[in-house]
Formats: C-alpha cells, sequence, structure tokens
C-alpha cells in the first residue's frame, strides 16, 4: 500500500489556554502572571481568550506550543510546510536514513483512481526506486561512506517519496497556517495535513482554534476573483474523518 498520513500530538504546554490567558491579562494588570495563572477561574480563561481572539490581540498566543510528529507525507508536502519559518522542524535525513521499498510514495488521489495514470505513475516510482538501490549498490561497492553513497543516490528520488517529519508551532503560528491551508485551494495533500492538525489542536485546547481556520469559516473568503466558490461549513467540517490520518496526545 502507499504511504498514508499519519499526524500525532506529541506534546504541548501545560494548560496552553490558561497560559495564553495568564499573558493577555499581565499586560493591565499589576501582579505577576504566575499568580493570575492560579486565581483565574476557567470562565475568566474562557473570556479573556476569546477577547483577544476577536481583537486580533495574538501575541499572548505566542506562549502555547504544540509539537506533531507527521509521517507519511511527500516531499513536495514537507517543502511546503517547511516554509512556514515561524516554526521548527526536525525532518528525516535522505542521508543517513536509507530509502525503503517501492511502497514509501505518497499516490496523489487523482492518479489513484485511474488504472492508467495509475501504472504510468507506480512504473516511474518503480524505475525511481530501482535506480536509487543500483546507485547504492555501486556506491558501496566502491567503499565509500554509506552517508555519502546515499546523499548521492537521493538524488533520483521524485517529489513523491515520502517522508517524517517533527513539527512544533505556537498558537498563534498555528492559526495563521489554518487561515492559508485549510483554504480548498492549498494543495490536496497539505490540506488535509493542516486539517488534521486543527482537529488535534482542537481536542486540547480548543478555545485557542475553535475560531481558525480558512477565511470563509469566519470573516469571509480573503481569495477575492480567486475564490474557489464552495465555502466551508459546520457541517462540513463536523463530517470529516480524522481516524485515520490523526491520533491523539502520545503520553508515552
Amino acid at each position: 500500500m502507499p504511504a498514508e498520513l499519519k499526524v500525532t500530538l506529541l506534546q504541548h504546554t501545560p494548560s496552553p489556554e490558561r497560559a495564553v490567558a495568564s499573558a493577555g491579562r499581565l499586560c493591565y494588570a499589576p501582579v505577576s502572571a504566575a499568580s493570575l495563572k492560579s486565581s483565574m477561574d476557567d470562565q475568566e480563561v474562557r473570556r479573556l481568550v476569546g477577547g483577544l481572539a476577536r481583537s486580533g490581540h495574538l501575541s499572548a498566543f505566542e506562549h502555547a506550543s504544540f509539537t506533531f510528529a507527521v509521517d507519511g507525507i511527500s516531499r513536495a508536502c514537507s517543502h511546503q510546510l517547511v516554509r512556514h519559518r515561524v516554526a521548527s522542524y526536525s525532518q528525516q535525513s535522505q542521508r543517513y536514513v536509507r530509502f525503503g521499498s517501492a511502497e514509501d510514495f505518497v499516490v496523489p488521489p487523482s492518479i489513484a483512481v485511474s488504472p492508467e495514470a495509475r501504472g504510468v505513475f507506480f512504473e516511474a516510482m518503480e524505475n525511481a526506486r530501482a535506480s536509487y538501490e543500483r546507485l547504492v549498490e555501486l556506491g558501496l561497492a566502491e567503499g565509500r561512506e554509506r552517508s555519502a553513497v546515499f546523499e548521492d543516490a537521493r538524488f533520483v528520488l521524485p517529489n513523491a517519496a515520502e517522508t517524517k517529519i517533527v513539527v512544533t508551532m505556537n498558537a498563534r503560528e498555528l492559526r495563521h497556517f489554518f487561515s492559508l491551508r485549510c483554504c480548498r485551494r492549498a494543495q490536496w495533500e497539505i490540506n488535509q495535513l493542516a486539517w488534521a492538525m486543527r482537529h488535534l489542536g482542537l481536542s486540547v485546547a480548543p478555545l485557542l482554534f475553535q475560531s481558525a481556520g480558512p477565511g470563509c469559516m469566519g470573516t469571509g473568503c480573503p481569495e477575492g476573483k480567486m475564490t474557489c466558490g464552495e465555502p466551508y461549513t459546520e457541517a462540513a467540517v463536523a463530517a470529516m474523518d480524522f481516524s485515520q490520518a490523526a491520533a491523539g496526545l502520545d503520553m508515552e
């Protein structure tokens, strides 16, 4: 089977909503943030976080961070992901990790549904994999270092090659990421990734992310004449199935 997307929330700031509320409240309070964090009740936290989100005063959201493990995405997708610069990334190396079997490729849905297109695609992937393996064999036979062999052989691998990456973003950057990549006009793979990450964020910090997403879910589509004309509805979002793509907080 081809590689499939899996996103795991590895960890996050403890009590992220309370951390954001405390940071926001500190700006207008004569006491310490530590005192505010312990003294605020849940209703006050909801009021403060909601007010910060509505007013656009999102600097306080930067005090809550979330770390995700992402498996089963293509190099084409990871190249898009790392363009979001206010984040930290650790990606599986093609220099030190030998590329695996012919199954380690991501197949676009439009290709998967067409028998002829699938045939063309998998032939190309098999050729790339075979060329990679042959270059590795030749390089190792010459007595070269494994990392040097892998780093040269990887040049024949396509954008479809599967990769794994760990990404950490603060809540403010995640909201920005969701506004861009949850949009229907985003490339299909990073769109799926963004919705899975949003789902996991909502599961642990709904106050921080309940208003996050594409413009069509809030103030209106920002794409102008480039709009897709198919705004997301609450029902459509609620019907999304994340059972395979998104895994809850990993406590191990």
